[in-house]
């Protein structure tokens, strides 16, 4: 059977200015997930990311977390995320879908049975900044590969050029450029000649992966200028915060895509 890689496809119709948005797994409301996936791909996304909540979030700023909490609250767990996703891809054929989240949950699970579910659900690709590239190139990047899952790695202005190359052969999804230090969320803008220089410098490294800016993008002048160097970017927390407390979550989300586009 020939296996979709959904990001190929996706690269291959647009390489520039594309947009990745997050949210995280039932906020504002349990089963919020899926209708707010359709909703931002209707309005314009061309990625979807969708977070695991979970109690010790390591690179997720207040916004994510506070979301987290709230989603926990309510009731979400990655097995009943995995449940309520069975059948997305009704909805929503061709849009790249991303799981974000941590070790803990996914190894409560089991990475078989994780990525088996993942799979089933249509997903695409995951995100886990606490399981390290060799210890997934040694271990699981074969389970992955059956089930026709991509690991997205995330690079820092720190990492090593021989480390961003290991990244760059060890996925067929993209490259998660974070754009400085700190949180999601955070105010990256204090050093844009330093954030320009780092992401000119991964640029013409020739690498054979999309390259997508995340971290403190927030609005349209922070989304393009970061697609002056890379072929998009990721919003999440500001994308929380303009959904929070909205009467019409899904009226917040189609307008706050409009403000980026």
């Amino acid at each position: 059977m020939v296996q979709t890689n959904r990001f190929a496809d996706l690269f291959a119709r647009k390489s520039q200015g594309l947009l990745n948005l997050y949210i995280t797994a039932g906020y504002p409301g349990l089963h919020d997930t899926v209708p707010l996936l359709r909703t931002l791909a209707d309005a314009g996304a061309d990625i979807l990311e969708i977070g695991v909540p979970f109690s010790d979030p390591l690179a997720d700023g207040p916004v994510i977390q506070q979301t987290s909490t709230v989603a926990l609250r309510n009731g979400m767990t990655l097995r009943r995320l995995l449940d309520e996703l069975q059948g997305v891809r009704q909805h929503l054929p061709d849009t790249p879908l991303l799981l974000m989240g941590y070790l803990n949950p996914v190894m409560q699970l089991g990475m078989e049975h994780f990525c088996r579910r993942a799979s089933e659900a249509g997903i695409d690709g995951v995100i886990l900044p606490d399981l390290p590239a060799e210890e997934y190139a040694d271990f699981y990047q074969e389970t992955f590969r059956r089930y026709n899952l991509r690991k997205v790695f995330l690079i820092t202005p720190q990492t090593s050029e021989a480390r961003i190359r290991r990244l760059d052969e060890l996925t067929d999804a993209f490259l998660y450029l974070v754009s400085g230090p700190g949180l999601t969320g955070g105010n990256q803008t204090a050093d844009k000649t330093a954030q320009d220089a780092y992401l000119q410098r991964i640029a013409q490294m020739n690498l054979r992966n999309p390259r997508l800016v995340g971290f403190g993008i927030a609005d349209r002048a922070s989304f393009n200028q970061a697609c002056q160097h890379a072929n998009g970017a990721i919003i999440g927390s500001a994308l929380l915060r303009a959904i929070e407390g909205a009467d019409d979550p899904h009226a917040a989300a189609r307008q706050f895509v409009q403000s980026i586009r």
